[in-house]
């Protein structure tokens, strides 16, 4: 039997922060407020970040990858559409990432904001194929997980 062409892989992340859902949702809903947490990094320059947070919609992010990285120059692309969102509660996105001009992965995200007595309680689903030479299912979970550390981050500041 040959190798497989892609790896499949599923994690759950859970955080719980102690701001209301609404406030919580609207980190993910705002382009502005989005950009701050997500997609604003030292390791990378901006080349695109937009959003149309509606189901159907898309969201795109094109960064260019710094000088002191392991890819210096080279552009990392995600591109999402936003297959439903129940406001304050749900939102599940398709999203696919491209290193170069090589797709690395494809995934099926879900995001749900569940309210709790101290704010809110963020369940995030990563359901995705990596493909040849992708990061991996490891990098990718500790990259959600310095994202959602800046989120929380960001609530605590706004």
């Amino acid at each position: 039997m040959s190798e497989p062409t892609c790896v499949h892989d599923t994690f759950v992340l859970e955080y719980s922060y102690p701001n209301p859902s609404e406030r919580v949702f609207a980190a993910f809903a705002d382009t502005a407020r989005k950009q701050r947490w997500y997609a604003e990094s030292k390791v990378h320059d901006i080349e695109t970040f937009k959003m149309e947070f509606r189901v159907g919609g898309a969201e795109v992010a094109r960064y260019r990858l710094s000088e002191d990285t392991p890819f210096p120059g080279v552009i990392l692309s995600s591109e999402s559409t936003y297959q439903d969102i129940v406001p304050n509660q749900r939102i599940v996105l398709a999203q696919t990432m491209t290193m170069g001009d090589r797709r690395i992965s494809s995934a099926l995200i879900t995001l749900e904001f569940l309210v709790t007595g101290q704010g809110c309680d963020l369940v995030f689903t990563h359901q995705a194929a990596f493909f040849e030479g992708a990061d991996g299912p490891e990098m990718r979970k500790d990259g959600w997980r310095q994202l959602f550390t800046r989120l929380g981050d960001s609530l605590a500041v706004a």
